[in-house]
């Protein structure tokens, strides 16, 4: 999500800390070269290690589900983008006119039934609501909804067979960005006009980022893993890459894992309006989110949920389970240079793919596909273009698009609803386009699909997630190959 904005804007409230050092009694900020930190970074040339082969370990993608600006259904989602439609417009949950921003990719008509009782419904933070219902519909689509997984036991003696796995060695890894903002922001206006003593008993428990993988997990019966990671953007790429550490260490046989945000309200429009972050296309905002074209003015807020099952192939494979793709590997770091710019330089992110591709047993020449960070930043996407030419020498056969110029950036379930993308890339053999490609960056000289969707046979994607903080992630899938 790494954003700021044009020079011509009022400076930003952000700039006092781009020139505070770590060292009390600086009076400037180090420059690169004298700085005392020196990075090791993996050679592209060196030959990859062989890919994981046991069972165990291999980690296979057997369910998706999601929550969207296209609605909860897969294949209608990925029909979307494949269209090349926009799903930003003009936002209508509030008044945001007084707002120099007022449109993102707001979810409407959304709807929980037969996935949440209707007491609960009405209490969650929509956050919650959409990691659930994307939770179950994952499942779903793995063979475990409805009364197939009300038959799973916990089975403490015993084989697996087709109706049953160990909820004991089943975890829950959703994250968020920003958890329960709703609630949040509902409880403050409470405590300002009425006191304490009308803030809801659901405030904390409803607000708090872990709140989505524990309701998940108190409905299901899994008892096995179960947190969240917040690192902004990056969010749900964290969430995978623990998910599948966790399958390789033997610590579980099956995780949920992805990520759900629910920010477009006034407060959460108002923070990244005050960032300085987002576009303000308000003329024409189908066209607002338009990645590495030279006209763009900022990121456009998105929300929904993703979320993946993620098996080991051994237990996908006893259970008879509908195998959709393989998780190959991933990579987290920190780019350890501000809080919301990118290193121009993209070394944190070239490092992160480097490693992402060592943790996957793939050489750099094996990618042929990458669902790109892309979210239409001045200085983000330029430095996510200029980190991928580090790792990838050659660029002819590799295609890149952005998810994002169609639903906007959906911060913490950004990268849950790209991996879905991705996935769909390649069991379909059809990439979506990067909408809004109307004048190119010169130095972007990769096929962007622009504009129109391109038929192509994937061998390995990779997807990147980067986030405020310096949050970088990466992770690798390909079609399933026994």
């Amino acid at each position: 999500m790494q954003a700021i904005q044009a020079p011509t804007l009022r400076p930003s409230p952000l700039d006092p800390l781009r020139n505070r050092t770590q060292f009390p009694n600086a009076t400037s900020r180090p420059t690169n070269t004298t700085r005392r930190v020196s990075f090791v970074r993996a050679s592209s040339t060196v030959s990859a290690p062989k890919r994981e082969k046991d069972p165990k370990k291999r980690v296979v993608i057997t369910g998706m589900g999601l929550v969207s600006v296209f609605g909860n259904n897969v294949d209608a989602y990925y029909d979307k983008l494949l269209s090349g439609e926009s799903g930003i417009s003009l936002i209508d949950r509030f008044d945001a006119s007084k707002f120099p921003t007022r449109f993102g990719g707001q979810i409407r008509g959304f709807n929980s039934e037969g996935y949440i009782d209707g007491k609960n419904d009405r209490r969650l933070d929509d956050c919650l609501r959409y990691c659930i219902v994307a939770g179950k519909k994952a499942l779903e689509d793995a063979d475990l909804g409805g009364e197939k997984l009300s038959k799973v036991e916990i089975l403490v003696f015993g084989s697996l067979n087709l109706n049953s796995i160990d909820k004991e060695r089943a975890g829950v890894l959703v994250g968020t960005g920003m958890g329960g903002l709703t609630v949040f922001s509902d409880g403050v206006q409470a405590l300002i006009e009425k006191g304490h003593r009308k803030i809801t008993p659901f405030f904390i428990p409803y607000a708090i980022t872990n709140m989505g993988s524990a309701l998940l997990g108190i409905d299901l019966g899994f008892m096995g893993p179960n947190y969240s990671i917040s690192t902004a953007c990056a969010t749900s790429n964290y969430c995978f890459y623990a998910a599948a550490n966790h399958i390789r260490r033997g610590e579980a046989d099956m995780m949920i894992a992805g990520g759900t945000e629910a920010a477009i309200i006034p407060i959460g429009l108002g923070g990244f309006v005050a960032c300085r972050a987002l576009s303000q296309r308000n003329d024409d905002p189908k066209t607002a989110s338009r990645p590495w074209d030279k006209d763009r003015d900022g990121f456009v807020m998105g929300e929904g949920a993703g979320v993946l099952v993620m098996e080991s192939l051994e237990h996908a494979m006893k259970r008879g389970a509908p195998i959709i793709a393989e998780y190959l590997g991933g990579a987290v770091n920190c780019d350890a240079y501000h809080m919301t710019d990118p290193r121009a330089d993209g070394l944190g992110v070239s490092s992160c793919i480097e490693s992402s591709l060592e943790d996957a047993g793939v050489s750099p020449e094996e990618v042929n596909y990458i669902n790109a960070h892309a979210t239409s930043t001045l200085a983000g996407d330029l430095a996510e273009i200029n980190a991928i030419k580090k790792v990838f020498k050659n660029t002819s056969g590799i295609k890149i698009n952005a998810t994002k110029s169609m639903i906007g950036h959906c911060l913490g379930a950004a990268g849950g609803l790209e991996a879905i993308a991705t996935v769909k890339a390649i069991t379909t053999g059809w990439l979506h386009p990067s909408i809004n490609q109307f004048n190119p960056e010169p130095s972007v000289d990769f096929d962007t699909v622009a504009n129109k969707k391109q038929q192509h046979e994937v061998n390995v994607a990779i997807s990147n997630s980067f986030g405020f903080g310096g949050h970088n992630s990466v992770v690798a899938f390909s079609a399933f190959k026994p």
